[in-house]
């Protein structure tokens, strides 16, 4: 199977990113991927934090999730929608979710983002607590290839999410990195989620400087079972993509067999 991931600069508006969106995926599909990836918030970065509020949708209906199952449908391939903000049960905040349609263009599973991202350096501030309520369950879903592990940005720097996901063929994950964490830290951590678990990851990022002023690190990419990245984007718009060879990644588990030899599951 070919995969790949999707790199924005999202915008505040979601008609712009959405035409943006489309015109990626079927960039992603003609390269011969079955398996797309958006990143977060893909649908909107916007002026301010609560500009989420606006475009949540509740679950199984709206603007959004017909656009991701109807180009899923369209284009016979599976879409992992990135994130987009659904209605909660608090007030004046959302989940961050990420949905995943089938190539009938049937949503067949969905994650809310577990770890809510904080941070504060200098001028630099961010704490998705304030405008996003937080999710409690691991979600994977499972394909001709085996398992597909969910999970989002901040969610990165919790080795022991992707345990609980169980053995996986690939582990995704949308971001939307600063340029400061991701400068330091993005490449080390997917490498090392990739290493650790044996098994591909994608991720698909945002990268480069927003409307609202935000930077994020971009360097969407795929990563091989034994570490090694096959495709990677630094930034702008555009696609990475490649094939997960399955003949790999059970050798390498066949040659150095980690996953059977864990004591503390």
């Amino acid at each position: 199977m070919r995969v790949a991931a999707i790199q924005m600069v999202s915008t505040e508006s979601l008609a712009q990113n959405m035409v943006t969106a489309a015109s990626l995926l079927q960039k992603a599909r003609d390269t011969g991927a079955q398996l797309l990836l958006l990143p977060e918030y893909w649908p909107q970065m916007g002026l301010q934090e609560t500009d989420k509020l606006t475009i949540a949708e509740p679950l199984g209906h709206g603007v959004i999730q017909g656009f991701l199952s109807g180009t899923a449908r369209r284009l016979g391939a599976w879409i992992i929608g990135g994130t987009l903000p659904l209605i909660s049960s608090e007030e004046n905040k959302v989940l961050n979710t990420s949905l995943v349609y089938n190539p009938q263009g049937e949503a067949v599973a969905h994650y809310d983002k577990i770890h809510l991202f904080g941070f504060s350096k200098g001028s630099e501030s961010y704490e998705e607590s304030r405008t996003i309520v937080a999710g409690d369950e691991v979600a994977t879903f499972e394909t001709d290839l085996g398992k597909v592990g969910l999970s989002i940005c901040y969610d990165l720097r919790f080795p022991e999410l992707f345990r609980h996901m169980g053995v996986c063929t690939l582990i995704v994950v949308p971001a939307a990195f600063t340029h400061t964490t991701g400068q330091a830290h993005w490449e080390i951590l997917l490498r090392a989620r990739a290493i650790e678990n044996q098994c591909y990851v994608l991720a698909a990022a945002q990268g480069g400087l927003h409307t609202n002023g935000r930077r994020t690190w971009g360097h969407s990419m795929l990563i091989d079972p034994w570490g090694k990245i096959v495709d990677v984007l630094s930034d702008g718009e555009g696609v990475v993509s490649g094939e997960l060879d399955m003949a790999l990644l059970q050798g390498i588990r066949e040659n150095l067999p980690a996953l059977k030899h864990r004591k503390l599951v």
